[in-house]
């Protein structure tokens, strides 16, 4: 349940605007890159104290400035001071707890994502959020940790491929929400091999871990939509929205993205479709073998019912019976067993019973 519900109880009776970060502690100092380029130029290096990116907002140059690590509250509390950050954006990007979202401050657009991987080891999906703040020529990007999927964005810009170079801070922001999105397809295409992988499973030899994998799946599934859905709500909001921080020219990749949006949603709620359909069929083949096993020992009492009347005909201790006597009469009762079996095999059988 945590990995759904943030613990939100430390923040509880604060007043609105209290800096309190709520996520997962670290320790260490912050991590904070800039990129500063534009057609002509690139400045690319990382920065040790705050301070130093405080003159990045007067130039007239594009300015991407990406701090990893939110535990420092007086940092980012000073960050927020200097690039004139509302107290209340600086409290939803400390609490990580945040739907994806959109928010015009006119001087700034507000961003909230998540940032999605898949740990091969754990076999689960992660999830850590991202908060973009647009400005007319500062995009700064908090994160809550070290590592993203950014890169291919940074080497865009390194390397002067594509338009980035030569577009606003708004296509910059608008390539790391692609980055984003684009990488849920490379989750949800290792979630699509898992669901083959349990499909041939089902129609092997299906076993309880397969159930349990089964369920899993469906709670990341779960998970996932929970993360993903609202993003479809926050890209519409920057389509219709009419903030001057957004060029026309840009609007038109962010129609893009929302498309490719839908199209993880579809895939999303496809695939909880099979995930259950996969949990139906378990238990259709479980049902189906116990029905095999129950149908073998039916059989075989339904021929011993008669085998057993004859038995306790002939067990019973009367002294006159007049087969006893008699000395084919054993044998005789063994043929009389052996030829009730067997017709009685026969008949299932031209019944198709077996």
């Amino acid at each position: 349940m945590p990995k759904f519900i943030k613990r939100l109880s430390r923040k509880a009776g604060a007043a609105p605007g209290t800096l309190m970060h709520i996520g997962e502690q670290k320790s260490g100092s912050m991590h904070i890159a800039v990129l500063d380029y534009d057609s002509d130029h690139l400045e690319d290096h990382d920065i040790d104290m705050v301070e130093d990116i405080l003159s990045l907002k007067d130039r007239l140059t594009v300015s991407w400035i990406n701090i990893d690590g939110l535990h420092d509250v007086a940092q980012i509390e000073k960050v927020g001071q200097h690039f004139k950050i509302h107290p209340l954006t600086l409290e939803d990007i400390l609490n990580t707890g945040q739907r994806p979202k959109t928010e015009d401050y006119e001087d700034y657009l507000y961003f909230v994502l998540k940032m999605l991987r898949y740990d091969e080891a754990q076999k689960e999906i992660l999830s850590e959020q991202v908060s973009l703040i647009l400005s007319e020529s500062v995009l700064i990007s908090f994160q809550e940790r070290v590592g993203d999927v950014f890169d291919p964005v940074r080497e865009r810009i390194r390397k002067g491929k594509g338009r980035i170079r030569k577009r606003g801070v708004d296509y910059l922001a608008y390539a790391l929400i692609d980055a984003v999105v684009d990488n849920y397809f490379v989750i949800l295409e290792k979630i699509g091999d898992r669901i083959e992988d349990l499909e041939e499973a089902l129609l092997g030899d299906p076993a309880q871990e397969t159930l349990a994998a089964i369920h899993e799946l469906k709670r990341e599934m779960i998970y996932m939509r929970k993360q993903v859905w609202p993003l479809r709500e926050m890209i519409n909001t920057i389509l219709k929205g009419d903030s001057e921080l957004v060029e026309d020219a840009s609007r038109i990749f962010f129609r893009d993205v929302y498309d490719h949006t839908i199209q993880i949603i579809d895939t999303i709620e496809s695939y909880r479709d099979i995930l259950s359909g996969l949990t139906d069929l378990y238990l259709s083949t479980i049902s189906n073998r116990m029905n095999e096993v129950m149908k073998v020992l039916t059989i075989i009492a339904t021929i011993f019912i008669p085998i057993t009347f004859l038995a306790g005909i002939y067990g019973m201790n009367f002294k006159y019976m007049p087969e006893l006597e008699r000395p084919w009469a054993y044998p005789l009762f063994w043929i009389i067993i052996i030829a009730v079996a067997v017709g009685m095999l026969v008949f299932f059988r031209r019944r198709k019973w077996l």
